[in-house]
């Protein structure tokens, strides 16, 4: 009897041990009963007290210094159990139960007897069941390898092609505790774990021999779709959301334009002729508006807060559904962890799968927040993603080891993208992509009411909070000497003080009521801030003439808070740039507001002259779905570029001439020579314009100055010494240096300098050393992305185009062919 009792101990007692759930729950139970007993008898031990509990002693049986010094060894030593139970727990269960005996014998020694004796048992078995835990730990690990067949496999690699695994491991050995997503991963402390993950889910060791290479199959990418135009807008309704007032807002405007974008739609699919355009999956992360970001915008939206951004997003996201693409919309981390397949943890991992997307789109706060989410991921997507940037990003900010050495380092910037993947809400940065938003376009029947009823004497002006208004009143009341001027200033309870008792005011209007008002007002002004938002064109679409601030000196970030910090040397010579350039007079007058005798005849000559609602057509739904299009089609950042020029010597071109450039006809420009070899290109290289700047002088200044735009996708085309022989310079010596300026010529020792770093390529950035060689392409009138000359289906690659010039040349042939065979046959 005796017998089958101590089998049954045994056998229970093995069972929890096996058992790893239970065994686990089992010690942390005994653990925590230890520690409570240990604030018991620690508060106990001092002093006996009446109504004492049962298990107290008195303070003479054992000092109470003395009695927590063993209690906290006991603790000590049964954390020290637990974490190689836990070890032991990971290995699976273990055929050799001797060493499970061993455990069990350990704990037969604890018996029934007093409380002191008791509690000094415990402190010495304990330090044995750790020594002996120590040991059956050691021994599985080995034995574990060894049944497994990877005993010695699991040496750290030295591969050349590998050279940071080594210390990838020793990092791992250091730090895998510090994220939970390497335990997700099957990371257990063990260097097989590490190697494994290192090679599988990192890329750092090389691929284990030994490891079954089909358990991870290389996915296949999904079949392409064909993007069909889509006018229902119900389903991207669903997709921004609620909750949020700017939410509200985007929907709000999104409804409002329905029908414009509809018909836009129409007209651009005439366009196009119904060719085949591809179906992208794109993720639209909106981190500005998430909570982890403080989402500043939401609640300043019905306050008069800025809503620049909002309007872009909301015009965004709906030109890309319109487009037919298939859309994911993001307003919350929660959101974008479950798109892209975040593992658990602390976001030092790679994400679970492949990226499930073409194309992302976000903003500074979203890029931030996937570096954080992402780990190793964002640096091998980062090529999809594209930035909303409303002021625009230069190369010399972008590229982070030049920003650091350099002193462009700010809080923004730094991220080594292509300066195209950055895209601005006004074509004010070359360097960067245009992707803009859209004004209301009024039909025939509103823009004959607003020329009938325009109030001659009525002014509009632009400034939503009561703090634009300070130190206006100089101007402000020359002008009303002329004009009735109205507010739309934001207030609660009591009329704004910085607001003259002359203006009337109307307080923060809704977005149909604010174009009511201004399709009555003649004059819609300027205070010099905001800078570049989109009201002044929704005053100018609704016929008012605006009037804006010229700056003197300009400003940007060496002069002016505002731009301070931001990744940009932009000097903005007026509140809104665009506006002054692009469209200029009648519709935009610029002048010095501190010219009161030059601000009072702008005023009477504006009372005297009439104009028509005017809106840009890159501003229009359809030129926004038009230019959209043409980058979500082209613009590509993850495919490799050839290498240019094709072999290691330029030396030779297809043409006899010895460089691929020649002049335009009368010009000192150069163009891509049409006997020249084709090379992939979007723009097409045939759009390509050659010249060189003045010194001191920016290409974006050089090439405006004669009617062009600076490209930079053709700068590989020009980062050759050829480009100086063809412009006319002498280079003492040719060399290539990382330099944002680069290439360019320094006419005081002739040296020619060519680009090394491709991320430095800009067309922003001048010195008095140098003369820089400047890419360039012509532009459409009210469509500055794309290329003048050029139908729809044709800005793209130049031998693209002629392949299917030659199709169509062959199929109108055999066409021609067919029909006179007919003709022969029916008059037989």
């Amino acid at each position: 009897m005796m017998t089958a009792s101590g089998e049954l101990s045994i056998m229970v007692r093995r069972c929890l041990l096996t058992f790893k759930p239970f065994r686990i729950f089992m010690l942390g139970i005994g653990f925590f009963s230890l520690c409570f007993l240990m604030t018991s008898l620690g508060g106990q031990f001092s002093a006996k007290r009446s109504g004492d509990s049962p298990f107290t002693v008195r303070a003479e049986v054992l000092g109470g210094q003395e009695s927590r010094g063993v209690l906290r060894k006991i603790c000590d030593m049964l954390e020290v159990i637990m974490k190689r139970m836990d070890a032991l727990s990971k290995l699976g269960n273990t055929t050799d139960t001797h060493r499970l005996d061993e455990l069990s014998l350990a704990l037969d020694r604890i018996q029934p007897m007093g409380l002191v004796e008791r509690i000094q048992a415990i402190a010495q078995n304990m330090s044995d069941m750790a020594v002996k835990v120590e040991q059956i730990l050691q021994r599985s690990v080995a034995s574990s390898r060894v049944r497994d067949g990877v005993f010695g496999q699991c040496d750290i690699p030295k591969d050349p092609h590998y050279p940071d695994c080594p210390s990838k491991i020793d990092w791992m050995r250091a730090r895998w505790t510090s994220d939970p997503c390497y335990a997700f991963y099957g990371v257990d402390g063990s260097d097989c774990s590490f190697l494994i993950y290192l090679s599988e889910v990192e890329w750092f060791c090389p691929p284990l021999a030994w490891r079954n290479q089909t358990a991870t199959p290389t996915l296949k990418p999904p079949p392409k779709r064909q993007a069909v135009f889509q006018s229902d807008i119900g389903t991207l309704l669903d997709q921004v959301g609620t909750g949020k007032e700017s939410l509200s807002f985007m929907k709000r405007r999104i409804r409002r334009l329905t029908a414009q974008w509809a018909t836009a739609a129409r007209r651009l699919d005439d366009k196009l002729r119904s060719h085949w355009r591809e179906q992208k999956r794109i993720l639209i992360h909106v981190g500005f508006l998430t909570e982890e970001s403080g989402d500043v915008f939401s609640p300043k939206v019905l306050k008069g807060g800025p809503l620049g951004e909002m309007v872009q997003w909301a015009d965004i996201l709906t030109a890309l559904h319109v487009l037919g693409h298939d859309l994911k919309i993001s307003v919350s981390l929660k959101e974008l962890h479950g798109f892209l397949g975040v593992p658990p943890g602390r976001g030092s991992c790679p994400l679970t799968g492949p990226l499930p997307f073409d194309l992302i789109y976000t903003d500074y706060h979203g890029l931030q927040q996937m570096k954080q989410h992402m780990g190793l991921s964002l640096r091998k997507h980062k090529c999809h993603i594209r930035v909303i940037d409303t002021f625009g990003t230069e190369p010399a900010y972008n590229h982070e080891e030049y920003a650091t050495l350099h002193g462009y380092r700010t809080n923004w910037g730094y991220w080594n993208l292509h300066g195209q993947q950055y895209m601005t809400m006004f074509p004010h940065t070359p360097d960067n992509s245009f992707m803009g938003f859209v004004a209301e376009e009024l039909n025939e029947t509103e823009r004959l009411n607003i020329q009938r009823n325009k109030v001659n004497n009525m002014a509009v002006v632009y400034g939503k909070e009561a703090s634009m208004w300070k130190g206006k009143e100089k101007f402000l009341t020359i002008l009303h000497r002329y004009m009735d001027i109205h507010g739309t200033v934001y207030y609660e309870t009591q009329r704004p003080p910085e607001v003259p008792v002359f203006v009337k005011n109307h307080g923060l209007l809704p977005q149909h009521e604010l174009q009511q008002l201004l399709r009555k007002a003649k004059l819609f002004i300027g205070f010099g801030f905001p800078y570049e938002g989109p009201a002044p064109l929704e005053a100018i679409a609704n016929g008012c003439i605006f009037v804006q601030p010229k700056f003197k000196p300009p400003h940007s970030s060496l002069n002016h808070d505002f731009f301070r910090g931001k990744p940009t040397s932009r000097k903005v010579s007026s509140q809104h740039p665009y506006a002054e350039q692009y469209i200029g007079r009648p519709h935009v007058i610029t002048l010095d507001y501190n010219n009161s005798e030059e601000f009072d005849a702008t005023i009477r000559e504006i009372m005297e002259i009439n104009v028509e609602p005017f809106l840009p057509y890159e501003y229009t739904c359809e030129g926004m779905l038009e230019r959209v299009h043409a980058y979500v089609q082209n613009q590509d950042f993850c495919s490799p570029k050839a290498a240019f020029p094709p072999i290691n010597s330029s030396q030779s071109w297809l043409g006899s001439a010895p460089s691929p450039f020649i002049f335009l006809p009368n010009s000192r420009i150069l163009t891509w020579a049409s006997n020249a070899s084709s090379f992939s290109s979007w723009p097409p290289l045939s759009a390509l314009r050659l010249l060189a700047s003045l010194e001191d002088q920016s290409c974006v200044r050089a090439c405006q100055s004669v009617g062009l735009i600076c490209e930079p996708a053709f700068y590989r085309f020009i980062n050759i010494k050829e480009a100086f022989t063809a412009l006319g310079f002498r280079c003492e010596g040719v060399e290539a240096e990382m330099n944002h300026l680069f290439p360019a010529l320094s006419s005081e020792h002739a040296e020619c300098s060519l680009q090394q770093d491709p991320l430095l390529f800009s067309c922003a950035g001048s010195s008095a050393k140098y003369q820089r060689l400047c890419h360039a392409r012509n532009y459409r009138d009210g469509q500055v992305a794309l290329c003048r000359g050029l139908p729809m289906d044709q800005n793209k690659d130049g031998m693209q185009v002629e392949i299917l010039t030659l199709v169509n040349k062959i199929i109108n042939y055999w066409a021609m062919a067919a029909l006179t065979t007919l003709k022969e046959t029916d008059n037989y």
